[in-house]
């Protein structure tokens, strides 16, 4: 698939290993759940990340996964460290704790040039996990390329998930925690954002946008799995956002994508 995608997502990818309520292998990682709904939300979507050496089974798999829902792979790079693993715990309630992570081939991996000239071509940029120490975002941000980041990955040096140069800073905070969002999101934008959007679970979300603050509720759902569904709920943002929705139709696209990913395990089908 070669020309200009509507969404590219950067970073990581993983096996997440499921233990708990739920047990299963399954592929996720923020960027590579983000590149798959965004493609099942009807986006021309492609991934930029690496895995694993050459027939190594977690790597093969990772693209495959990709491949098989419509996702380009064109910028996969194979690494000679294994494919990024994700230990997790689903509680009885389908929560999901990290337990320990390895993440091998993406560590350190950034986009190569050619990587970048697509990059650069491409509607919007989302960024997972990815520890550059945000080269690759301020790199976009000076082409004038709109870039977003999930700025609540387990980063391995706050540089990573700085949000200047984001068009869109995406954060993450317990329902437990719902009084602060409202200061996160200002943060954020305070922090160099053009706009700010905190997901609180099952306690909706918040977004700032213009100076505006936006509520949404959460759909309610008994929850499988909750793994991946805030990857979700941003991939459900941005599609709706680059199909001409306004930001109280995004947040509403964003929690029914999240809502139907906690009803299975992993962050999409598979």
């Amino acid at each position: 698939m070669s020309g200009r995608f509507d969404l590219i997502a950067v970073g990581d990818n993983c096996i997440d290993r499921l233990t708990g309520r739920m047990q299963a292998d399954l592929v996720g990682g923020n960027a590579v759940n983000v590149a798959v709904q965004g493609a099942l939300a009807g986006l021309r979507t492609a991934y930029a990340g690496a895995v694993g050496p050459v027939d190594e089974a977690d790597g093969d798999r990772v693209i495959a996964a990709l491949i098989a829902n419509g996702v380009d792979v064109g910028c996969v790079e194979r690494d000679d460290r294994p494919t990024s693993v994700t230990e997790l715990r689903v509680d009885d309630d389908g929560d999901r704790h990290i337990v320990a992570e390895a993440f091998g081939a993406c560590e350190g991996w950034g986009p190569c040039p050619r990587g970048m000239t697509r990059l650069e071509a491409a509607r919007h940029v989302h960024i997972g996990w990815l520890n550059d120490g945000g080269a690759t975002r301020r790199a976009l941000a000076a082409a004038g390329v709109p870039v977003s980041q999930d700025v609540s990955v387990n980063a391995l040096t706050p540089r990573d998930i700085a949000a200047d140069g984001l068009t869109l800073a995406f954060a993450s905070l317990s329902e437990a925690h719902a009084d602060l969002a409202e200061a996160r999101v200002a943060e954020l934008v305070a922090g160099g954002a053009t706009a700010a959007v905190v997901t609180l679970g099952r306690g909706g979300s918040l977004a700032l946008v213009d100076g505006r603050m936006h509520r949404a509720k959460a759909d309610p759902v008994e929850a499988t799995d909750t793994t991946g569904a805030g990857d979700s709920y941003i991939a459900g943002f941005l599609a709706a956002r680059l199909t001409g929705a306004d930001i109280t139709e995004a947040m509403a696209a964003g929690h029914a994508r999240a809502a139907r990913t906690c009803t299975h395990p992993g962050g999409f089908p598979q």
